[in-house]
């Protein structure tokens, strides 16, 4: 239709006449507008169309309702993508995986339980993944020197899970990656500071520990040191962990040890002594060096048949490295300042006993 006929069709029925220009030029922008929303309306469909192939859908923002969410060992960018999206976290797995390989965090993203939010931007659900406060953990720390059951309560106190969860994942020691030459978790079970998420089971918290005892051992190489096995070693770090005092003292007492073994002498330690009794003390009696466990080293020779606690990384490197010396005896002649004296004369062991003694007041 012609703008003549068109004005001519508008126009019939109209009683008065009509400026026929203004007529024309109404009619043309009523055209063109038409027009226009035909051609926008023909852009948004094929628009719609096009968007899964011009990008990821993604959100705006940080997000509102607080969700936690777990990333597994392992998992990769993709997965770690696909756990973000199912959890509402991220418009789409596309949009999280794209922000991380642009800006290449793949191997920057650890295991663990975040507090996000709901409807949040990859960008920034990538930099709260990437910030350590958002982790929802707890820190343990495991002094050098504790027994296994010591570690079950401190880790319980920590975790909330039971005492008997530990005891029982314990006494499973194939499923905690232990060395091949580990009788037990005693001695396994590395000092350090601990991370506990929420999802942390009794098993999982003693496999970290274990882990971290391999590592280690890696680093030290606990098996380089000749004519003596990786669990003789380890044992013989519990004792200088027991036994010691200050740093500076670990290689003398690991070297009394094994002076004492050279020369087949017993090694009379009262914390191997104490430990078999299931006790704790410094000084054991005349009735509990009489006892008949195994690590009662006043009756067995040689050492007992396996660690007394859990060293730390200095006990390990002592019994690694003593210290170069004759000493066969040592007392902590002052427990309190932590004050060790070692000697190759019975007659001054002697003297350093009455000095304990007197500081015990069992005089």
């Amino acid at each position: 239709m012609s703008p003549q006929e068109w004005d001519t069709f508008l126009l019939a029925g109209e009683a008065e006449p009509v400026d026929h220009e203004v007529r024309r030029d109404r009619t043309r922008k009523i055209v063109y507008a038409g027009l226009a929303a035909v051609a926008t309306a023909g852009i948004v469909g094929l628009y719609t169309l096009a968007r899964p192939f011009l990008g990821p859908d993604d959100f705006e923002g940080a997000g509102t309702g607080p969700v936690v969410v777990r990333i597994s060992p392992g998992e990769s960018a993709v997965q770690i993508a696909e756990t973000l999206a199912k959890a509402g976290v991220v418009a789409s797995s596309g949009a999280f995986v794209r922000e991380v390989e642009a800006r290449a965090k793949s191997g920057s993203l650890r295991p663990g339980d975040y507090r996000l939010n709901k409807g949040m931007s990859a960008s920034i659900a990538l930099d709260r993944l990437l910030d350590r406060d958002s982790r929802v953990s707890r820190r343990v720390t495991i002094p050098e020197g504790l027994r296994a059951k010591e570690v079950y309560v401190r880790l319980s106190a920590a975790s909330g899970v039971p005492v008997a969860e530990f005891e029982k994942a314990a006494a499973q020691p194939a499923a905690l990656g232990l060395p091949s030459y580990a009788k037990s978790v005693e001695g396994f079970l590395f000092p350090a500071t601990y991370e506990v998420e929420p999802s942390s089971t009794a098993r999982s918290l003693l496999r970290d520990m274990a882990a971290q005892f391999g590592r280690v051992a890696d680093r030290l190489g606990l098996d380089s040191r000749e004519g003596m096995s990786p669990l003789d070693v380890v044992t013989t770090a519990s004792i200088v962990q027991a036994e010691g005092g200050r740093d500076d003292d670990y290689p003398k007492i690991a070297r009394v040890i094994y002076n004492r073994l050279k020369k087949g002498g017993r090694l009379e330690m009262d914390s191997t002594t104490m430990y078999g009794l299931g006790k704790y003390g410094i000084a054991a009696t005349i009735d509990e060096t009489r006892d008949d466990s195994p690590y009662n080293t006043y009756r067995i020779d040689g050492l007992p048949p396996g660690p007394i606690g859990n060293p730390g990384e200095q006990a390990l490197r002592a019994a690694l490295k003593p210290a170069k010396g004759d000493w066969y005896w040592f007392v902590t002649t002052d427990p309190g300042r932590r004050i060790t004296k070692f000697t190759d004369n019975e007659g001054e062991f002697v003297k350093y006993r009455e000095e304990l003694n007197r500081y015990l007041g069992t005089n």
